[in-house]
């Protein structure tokens, strides 16, 4: 391999790809294809961090590579600076619901809120204490001040970051929230500094209580939680970030909810963020929705029983098969090509050899082989998924290594073998890798 991939980050790697679940670190050591998706996705960031705003749809089917996607922006996006929150849709969280699932969305996400100095979720109580330490560094070297004209300056300038959110929705709280975590810090006050925390993690159950705690007569709620993202992304702009990127996956989950009013809700919901987007009300903030096909595209369930969201989304007429609009709102994931899987899977082989220090067995033709015969399983052609793939390829190089008196005919059996080196079938597939003779 061109980089060797550290033992930690191989055993993520192989672990949860084995379990058919995304791994949070190491995608750029497998990352394969999607160059032009990543390449459109990288210009919204761009916009973000400029004051813009983006929202796209992530389309793709089960096992095709949408939620991989979806990670390594992730994971792209802090570590250029960007703060990053994400979250899975589910029975319990949605965009809106009449028991408290909108907040309980709201809650995951910022639980799940990540930057580049603290990657796996977490970062609020970071974000908020380097951006103090940061302004007080500041003064400290750009001003000769000292004892209280020091702590002055530091106060002036972080209500100078607080006060241009009140102008915003619930800025005004918000404002006295940032504010009030300064005075913590400042005193050391480690109950108020958990209070405020509580308060922007939406945790407080009534407004009784955050007004006792804290003198602030406000929570966020399961209408308020969309504009406490925006006053976030403000927020994080002002303490020295790119923008906030929100990552929703599973919209299938609106899909599933069987009652037609509440789905709508829920759609009325997305069309007001794709709305303000669109129209310049949100800035440094940008959406990415992973769903199915059938999620977005079903008339009677899905995002397209929407009729609003259906006729900003609805393609025109010229993007058609491989020619497709990559600035349209909607992305659609092709399943990665047989050129493409062979060099995922001979990634995966060198990382593997790395990871249990063995020199790799498994030639340029046992990969052909393996391919071929998982391309020629019956119904491969329109069902299998790269997930299943990688998965198979997995447990053959785990089967390799732990039993070197084994063959790989013997493993994949006599019978695919067959196919595989003789088959028309087989043929027609391995053809396929030809340009990867060595």
């Amino acid at each position: 391999m061109d980089r060797q991939v550290p033992a930690r980050i191989a055993n993520i790697l192989i672990n949860a790809l084995k379990g058919g679940v995304v791994p949070r670190a190491g995608l750029e050591y497998i990352t394969v294809g999607r160059a032009r998706e990543i390449s459109a996705i990288l210009h919204d960031i761009d916009m973000i961090e400029e004051g813009g705003a983006s929202f796209r749809f992530i389309v793709g089917k089960y096992g095709s590579g949408k939620s991989f996607l979806l990670q390594t922006i992730r994971n792209h996006a802090a570590a250029r600076g960007f703060a990053v929150v994400d979250a899975d849709l589910s029975p319990e969280r949605r965009f809106a619901g009449t028991r408290g699932q909108g907040l309980a969305t709201y809650k995951e996400l910022i639980q799940n809120l990540s930057t580049k100095a603290k990657p796996d979720g977490g970062a609020l109580p970071l974000i908020l204490e380097k951006w103090i330490s940061g302004i007080q560094m500041t003064v400290k070297t750009t001003t000769a001040l000292e004892g209280a004209e020091f702590e002055a300056e530091v106060e002036r300038q972080i209500y100078e970051v607080a006060g241009s959110l009140e102008g915003m929705v619930n800025g005004f709280e918000f404002a006295r929230a940032v504010a009030l975590y300064w005075k913590a810090y400042k005193e050391d006050d480690a109950a108020l500094k958990s209070n405020v925390l509580r308060w922007f993690r939406g945790e407080y159950p009534s407004r009784k209580e955050a007004r006792e705690d804290l003198g602030i007569n406000f929570i966020v709620n399961d209408e308020t939680w969309y504009d406490f993202l925006k006053l976030f992304a403000a927020f994080l702009a002002g303490a020295g970030y790119k923008g906030l990127l929100v990552i929703i996956d599973e919209l299938v989950n609106i899909f599933k909810i069987p009652n037609s009013i509440t789905r709508a809700n829920n759609y009325e919901k997305i069309l007001t963020m794709y709305n303000d987007v669109l129209q310049g009300k949100a800035r440094h903030i940008g959406f990415l929705m992973g769903g199915t096909p059938q999620c977005i595209e079903d008339k009677y369930k899905g995002v397209f029983s929407y009729e609003a969201l259906r006729s900003r989304l609805a393609e025109g007429h010229f993007a058609a098969g491989e020619v497709r609009d990559f600035s349209a709102p909607i992305i659609r994931l092709q399943m990665l090509n047989q050129e493409e899987m062979y060099v995922l899977v001979e990634k995966l082989r060198d990382i593997h050899g790395g990871l249990y220090k063995y020199e790799p067995v498994l030639t340029h033709e046992d990969l052909v082989y393996f391919l071929t015969v998982e391309y020629n399983r019956v119904g491969a052609e329109s069902h299998i998924t790269p997930r299943e793939i990688i998965r198979d390829f997995i447990e053959l190089v785990n089967i390799l290594h732990q039993n070197p008196e084994k063959s790989v005919a013997e493993i994949l059996g006599d019978n695919s073998f067959e196919m595989a080196k003789g088959g028309i079938a087989g043929e027609e597939v391995a053809d396929e890798f030809r340009e990867f003779e060595i």
